[in-house]
């Protein structure tokens, strides 16, 4: 008797994830990418270390070591791409302190713009905005490196961890403050001026593209000194906010406003009691 020849559901179903496993590209573990960047932040911001050092050697050995990792993580993430892991950490390093210095700048927009604060030690520790814009600001750092994965699973780690969407290829200024920060998203081809600040809730988003049109800019502009209150939408690749406008909490915009716009929005009812929401626009250059 010949035998048997027929195979289970659940074999063939476990045979097929498996040549899925062999044929899946490698990528750096969350866990390790996060990892890292904990201790990177550590390393720049001591408020957020969880560990001390004896002495500068000590520190520098930490410094050291982090580049070494990141490399892995890089020659992990491209391994066929040709991409010079050890020589694309060590740039990165070299930029650390740099992004040092815009980090400090977030965490003194942050606790200069919110009243609650009452140390910057408080700030740096706890505000998930400061956690939220460090990673931005090094996911976008290997982001223009051309680091594939890496900067993603930063960027959703940080959104894991604090509820704030932030694409690493968005472009965004110096003293950057987000307050509360839970449901902010901030897109792709987002460009953010300097001294802006968002509260919870706010989109700055794309309108409906076609997939081919993923390399135009399909979010919007934000100018120097914008204030965009809570819940606040705002759309589009050609829409520009200009500098020190004021966007009201839960104000829906697809086009631009001049410079010292304030724009809010109101629900408006007549006499039967209806009513109509009205997005108002007043000032403006």
């Amino acid at each position: 008797m010949a035998p048997a020849t027929d195979v289970s559901p659940l074999t063939a179903f476990l045979a097929a994830r498996f040549r899925d496993h062999e044929a899946c590209t490698r990528c750096p573990p969350t866990r390790v990418v996060a990892a890292w960047f904990d201790e990177l932040l550590g390393l720049v911001v001591p408020e957020r270390a969880e560990r001390r050092y004896g002495d500068e050697g000590e520190l520098a050995a930490h410094f050291a070591d982090l580049r070494v990792r990141l490399a892995k993580l890089i020659s992990v993430a491209a391994p066929h791409e040709g991409i010079d892991a050890a020589g694309c950490a060590e740039r990165f390093m070299a930029g650390v302190p740099e992004l040092h210095a815009h980090i400090d700048e977030d965490v003194r927009a942050i606790e200069a713009g919110d009243p609650a604060a009452v140390s910057r030690s408080e700030v740096a520790r706890t505000y998930p905005g400061v956690f939220a814009i460090a990673a931005y600001r090094v996911a976008h750092a290997l982001h223009v490196l051309d680091v594939p994965l890496v900067p993603r699973i930063l960027s959703t780690y940080a959104h894991g961890a604090t509820g704030i969407d932030i694409h690493p290829a968005a472009r965004i200024g110096r003293s950057f403050c987000i307050d509360h920060g839970t449901g902010v998203v901030i897109g792709a081809t987002s460009v953010i001026g300097d001294r802006v600040k968002l509260y919870q809730g706010v989109t700055l988003g794309g309108l409906s593209v076609r997939k081919q049109d993923a390399a135009v800019k399909r979010h919007p502009t934000i100018e120097d000194d914008v204030v965009v209150y809570a819940g606040a939408t705002i759309l589009g690749g050609d829409t520009v906010i200009g500098r020190g406008s004021v966007v009201g909490g839960n104000v829906w915009l697809t086009r631009s406003v001049p410079p010292g716009t304030r724009v809010t929005y109101r629900v408006a009812v007549d006499s039967e009691g209806v009513g109509t929401e009205v997005i108002s626009v007043s000032g403006g250059a």
